[in-house]
């Protein structure tokens, strides 16, 4: 693995990873790449990951070994794709483990991220169910372990299984409400606040230190921008005004929050 490309002087708040060249273009019905098995790495009855994709109620028995026996699990290196919105969805697509970014990838091969994946976490678990594209194309920040269910093996066995059927309607509600509000913040926070609560969610208790906290700069400049829908040169601007607020200092890819309710107040907008 290549090291990171870090930006100039100024512009040096995030790791940029280059785009490579000659990355496998997926058939169009196959959008996950990497070794392929039956088997979650912790089991074919992994309940904790299942419950983190399903709920926390106890899931049964049966239940359990019917998402065993569909599942297939894909491990994808970093950097490769892992949906895309020209191929065609036929599973439910979640992440058992690693780091996801979702977005577009335009034509010219640049990829505009939206939001970032930590498993485990589901990353499209509508567009089979509408039998269409899957809505964003998603890449591999880390390696990453992904889950497949096949639709029409799952929707054949949820009529004897009600509960589950109603664990993925509660999914599906879930990720409308996340989404909504994550609109509602685009639309009706400035910049300041918008960044402000991406950085709340980011943080890390410092223990011993009350009133403060650690965010991990792990993403992209450009990646943290475009999920803000800001430019990197805001992005900069913003950092280097909470800075002079006193609320956050920055040395290297570790930003440290010196006040955590000034931040709380600025998210507020």
């Amino acid at each position: 693995m290549e090291p990171p490309n870090v930006a100039a002087h100024g512009n040096a708040l995030l790791p940029d990873w280059p785009d490579r060249p000659g990355r496998r273009v997926l058939a169009a019905r196959a959008p996950l790449t990497g070794v392929r098995t039956r088997s979650l790495p912790g089991g074919p009855d992994d309940l904790a990951t299942w419950q983190a994709l399903l709920g926390d109620a106890p899931l049964a028995t049966a239940e359990l070994e019917v998402l065993a026996a569909l599942v297939a699990v894909h491990t994808v290196p970093q950097g490769q794709r892992v949906l895309s919105r020209s191929a065609h969805a036929n599973s439910l697509v979640a992440l058992h483990s690693g780091e996801v970014a979702l977005g577009l990838r335009t034509n010219d091969g640049t990829f505009r991220t939206e939001r970032i994946v930590r498993g485990p976490a589901w990353l499209d678990q509508s567009s089979a169910w509408l039998d269409e594209p899957h809505a964003l194309d998603g890449q591999a920040q880390s390696a990453a372990t992904v889950l497949a269910l096949p639709r029409h093996a799952l929707a054949a066995r949820l009529a004897q299984l009600p509960g589950l059927a109603q664990r993925l309607i509660q999914g599906l509600a879930r990720e409308v409400q996340a989404l909504t509000a994550n609109t509602h913040e685009l639309m009706h926070k400035d910049a300041p606040a918008r960044l402000a609560q991406w950085l709340c969610h980011h943080c890390e208790v410092v223990v011993g230190q009350p009133g403060q906290a650690v965010v991990r700069l792990a993403q992209r400049k450009r990646d943290v921008a475009s999920q803000l829908a800001i430019t990197p040169e805001t992005l900069s601007r913003l950092m280097r005004s909470f800075t002079r607020q006193g609320v956050i200092e920055v040395a290297g890819y570790t930003l440290r929050v010196l006040d955590t309710n000034a931040l709380q107040r600025l998210a507020q907008g």
